[in-house]
């Protein structure tokens, strides 16, 4: 896997909370569903470089 690259983001507060009650649910990190959540933005947008269909990802 390649390296991962540390990236600061500030959000709102009630962002911030939803975002990890959610992560909570799913049983994720709050980065992890960050990270699953902006991969799954990309592929729906046809955006998701490197990898075309299936794969394990999350």
């Amino acid at each position: 896997m390649a390296e991962r690259k540390p990236f600061l983001l500030r959000m709102d507060p009630e962002l911030h909370e939803a975002l990890q009650r959610w992560s909570s649910d799913e049983l994720r990190s709050l980065n992890g569903q960050i990270e699953f959540l902006l991969r799954q933005a990309l592929k729906d947008a046809g955006r998701l470089p490197g990898r075309t269909s299936g794969g394990a990802g999350g």
